[in-house]
């Protein structure tokens, strides 16, 4: 009898639930609502392609467009369906919208989770985010998470008059933690608008970027926080002993954020700059907000501490101008003439391409007279110095060397005159001797 009850009773629901005519119409709505969503999305989505190819140097906002263009049938879905519940719920029961409510829920979880887990880069934290979002919304559909709730809010402590429970850790760590990848989402995409901006200097762009991205971090926690029902100012006395006790820890770490931002106020390097700083010759490459990125000429990268460029001296071959000079030193024989040698080195540097000859015209001097050699110097100027010091003068070596060949002047050795205090008597021979008669004559 119990079995006979059991079927009554399941076959009553069958009636009562999925074969009545209410049923049928919410079916009907889903399915007709699904298919003009696919209807709107396969017209809408190709003029939203190919206005996003046109976006350039945005790769953020490009990768959130995509995400929400290639599932636009699921977002016009949830629209429909979200007016059909809502039309239900107006002019009729709460059991005649049923199977509406559960498909906006489950077509909604599927979009939201899609969505985020397209824009978000790392993997690993993409299939976090989905099971974590798929298990919530499976507790809600199935009427648990009430129940669960309940219970990680029950697990709590207190700290004064704070009550801090393990419902409110996680609400606060996953709200604060969305709200700051959003902050710093929205931050990325500003920056590369701010950067193709062609009336800031490049200081500039680079503090106004990294002031909206502080700035969007700090409303962003303290909005988790609000949102999350924490008093902030409970929490004062007990952020004041931890920011002393991080503030000893991170003296470096806030030395070289204010010094980074000191860089930026006076301007002093930019993106694009060559520097010399110690040992390192390179061009900057970026500005952050704890390091400064140069790249040498042999493709290695240096990191090097804002506060580097505060306290120690920095050679900045292009904070004024563009323009640098290089000296190059060189000798010729004392059977040269000098004016010549002169003429010849200034015509062999206007030659090379990379000489700035219409900025400023080569010279050479001769500065002494060396113990072998007159001794010159040729100076001549350059407008590219990222592109390299050696290689230049190397040419210009290489062009000294080929016009002193033409011309026969002569790049002489060092000279050294042996004076010997006892005279040595060297004997005459007429005639070279073999090597055997000369070994006979030794060894009698």
């Amino acid at each position: 009898m119990d079995f006979v009850d059991a079927l009554n009773a399941a076959g009553s629901w069958l009636q009562t639930f999925l074969l009545n005519e209410w049923t049928l119409y919410q079916s009907a709505l889903i399915v007709i609502g699904y298919l003009i969503s696919g209807l709107l999305a396969k017209r809408i989505e190709p003029a939203l392609e190919s206005r996003a190819r046109t976006i350039k140097g945005n790769p953020d906002l490009l990768r959130v467009i995509i995400a929400f263009m290639r599932r636009l049938r699921w977002l016009f879905l949830i629209v429909w369906l979200w007016i059909a519940d809502v039309v239900l719920l107006r002019f009729g029961w709460p059991s005649y919208r049923w199977l509406v409510a559960t498909a906006l829920t489950l077509v909604a979880a599927w979009f939201v989770i899609a969505v985020l887990t397209r824009i978000i880069r790392n993997q690993m934290l993409a299939r976090v985010v989905a099971v974590a979002g798929w298990l919530y919304f499976a507790l809600y559909a199935l009427g648990l998470d009430r129940p669960v709730l309940t219970t990680l809010d029950s697990i709590a402590v207190n700290l004064g008059a704070v009550r801090l429970s393990l419902l409110l850790a996680l609400k606060a760590v996953i709200l604060a933690a969305a709200l700051i990848w959003l902050a710093v989402l929205i931050g990325n995409m500003s920056s590369n608008w701010i950067q193709k901006s062609a009336d800031l200097t490049p200081s500039l762009k680079v503090l106004i970027s990294k002031l909206i991205k502080i700035a969007l971090i700090v409303i962003a926690g303290t909005i988790a926080l609000s949102a999350t029902g924490i008093d902030l100012t409970a929490l004062t006395v007990f952020s004041g002993a931890v920011g002393v006790g991080i503030g000893f820890g991170l003296q470096k770490v806030v030395s070289n954020f204010i010094s980074g931002i000191i860089i930026l106020l006076d301007k002093s390097i930019k993106p694009g700059d060559t520097i010399t700083l110690g040992e390192t010759f390179g061009s900057i490459r970026d500005l952050r907000s704890r390091f400064v990125s140069v790249i040498t000429r042999d493709g290695k990268e240096y990191l090097i501490p804002n506060e580097d460029f505060i306290s120690q001296q920095v050679v900045n071959w292009s904070f004024s101008s563009d323009y640098v000079r290089i000296e190059v030193s060189f000798g010729t024989s004392y059977d040269s003439d000098p004016h010549e040698v002169a003429r010849i080195a200034i015509a062999a540097a206007k030659s090379i391409p990379r000489v700035a000859s219409a900025y400023a015209p080569p010279v050479c001097w001769m500065t002494r007279f060396g113990e072998s050699s007159l001794d010159f110097k040729l100076r001549f100027w350059i407008s590219d110095p990222s592109n390299g010091l050696t290689n230049i003068r190397g040419e210009v070596l290489m062009a000294l060397w080929d016009a002193f060949k033409a011309a026969g002047i002569s790049i002489p050795y060092p000279h050294r005159e042996i004076i010997m205090k006892t005279p040595v008597e060297v004997p005459a021979q007429d005639e070279p001797m073999s090597d055997a008669s000369s070994l006979n004559r030794r060894s009698s």
